[in-house]
């Protein structure tokens, strides 16, 4: 495989954060209102492809159409994706140190059952518990009512992208270092998820973290996610991002990419109707939504409308695709269009660089600690071992 994106790109912590968690938000909003259909469906719904903010899919009936989901998706409004994110961003935030499954069940599931927030898709004030999904409701279930180790709590939900999607800032705070960012987001998502679910959350952050490295592209951004993914998911980033690098257009990648990933995902032709081997822990299988996103990272040279343009028309997961691709595009260093941001923030309601602001102070904390903790390390390992401790 040969990567396509082999010019690097330069930027401070900071305009990596924000340009990943503004292009995540960005990408997730434009994502919503085609969540679930086709590239065919959208393209007879919209005229073609889409290429911006959207209506919801089912006009002003959008609190009715579909009773499972009384959502308002479109018009630049966030889903569950950038709820989950900034929640996490906050639980940084406060613990302001490297978390684990118990921070989870200390501080994530408080924040989102305990706190009123804007929600955009309600067009209210409510908790967030109220408009994320099953699957992430699990977390309030298994580990407030439950009393579960939050080590454990992730066996038996369905597996799906849930963790991954909000993985992040995990690997924002772990800049520059994949394999760091791959340990703390597997234990993270323990809370949370099992099997491919939980190790795609692992191998997102670690994504995110490499697309920060100085000199990044989106080929070493592959690599470093080959480098640490197991079993189905890397054999179906593999196979993706193979069929990726053979094209320069996601129009032409839309269809390929799809067949590339389809042995190893779960759910089946028909995004609506899954298979009855579903969202099951398997050793062979992977989502779809991380190998996709960084597909279209490929195919895009990491070119931040081009990659997130391509997720939104492939259609199914489409939201939690351009969440991801968003967000290691942005990262890369791509520049969000100031106009999809601008209607994103205004639409929502959201100041989409405030956590960014906010994870970047928590993350040099963070690593101030790290340098410390390692020298301190380094000093003990010296007085065993006789060496001299440099630094």
């Amino acid at each position: 495989m040969t990567p396509k994106g082999a010019e690097t790109t330069t930027g401070t912590l900071d305009e990596r954060l924000t340009g990943a968690l503004v292009g995540a938000a960005v990408g997730d909003a434009l994502g919503g209102p085609v969540e679930g259909y086709s590239p065919e469906q959208i393209v007879e719904r919209h005229g073609g492809r889409v290429h911006g903010v959207v209506g919801p899919w089912n006009g002003d009936t959008w609190r009715t159409a579909r009773p499972i989901a009384p959502y308002h998706k479109g018009d630049g409004h966030v889903t569950d994706d950038t709820l989950m994110t900034h929640a996490l961003v906050r639980v940084y935030a406060t613990v302001r140190d490297h978390l684990d499954a118990y921070a989870v069940a200390e501080h994530l599931v408080p924040d989102l059952m305990g706190t009123p927030r804007w929600i955009p898709e309600l067009e209210a004030e409510a908790l967030p518990l109220q408009r994320i999904f099953l699957a992430e409701k699990w977390l309030v279930a298994r580990l407030h009512y439950g009393h579960v180790d939050p080590r454990e709590a992730g066996a038996g939900n369905i597996v799906n992208c849930g963790a991954a999607m909000y993985m992040a800032p995990v690997g924002l705070v772990n800049a520059a270092n994949p394999a760091g960012a791959y340990a703390e987001a597997l234990d993270i998502a323990g809370a949370h998820q099992s099997s491919y679910g939980r190790e795609a959350a692992g191998v997102f952050a670690a994504a995110v973290a490499a697309a920060c490295a100085p000199g990044a592209t989106p080929g070493s951004v592959v690599e470093a996610c080959l480098a640490l993914a197991k079993d189905g998911t890397r054999t179906a980033i593999e196979a993706v991002c193979d069929v990726a690098a053979r094209h320069t257009d996601f129009e032409s990648a839309l269809r390929p990419l799809r067949e590339a990933v389809a042995p190893y995902d779960t759910v089946g032709p028909d995004y609506r109707a899954p298979s009855l081997g579903a969202r099951r822990p398997s050793r062979l299988h992977a989502i779809e939504e991380l190998p996709v996103a960084l597909g279209m990272l490929v195919v895009s040279g990491g070119d931040y409308r081009h990659a997130v343009l391509g997720s939104v028309n492939y259609g199914r997961d489409c939201d939690s695709i351009a969440t991801m691709a968003g967000a290691l595009a942005g990262a890369l260093g791509s520049e969000v269009p100031l106009d999809w941001s601008k209607t994103v923030a205004e639409a929502s309601r959201l100041d989409l660089h405030a956590p960014a602001t906010a994870l970047a102070a928590a993350a040099r904390e963070i690593f101030d600690r790290d340098v410390r903790r390692r020298r301190a390390h380094e000093a003990a390992f010296a007085g065993l071992t006789g060496a001299s401790c440099s630094g």
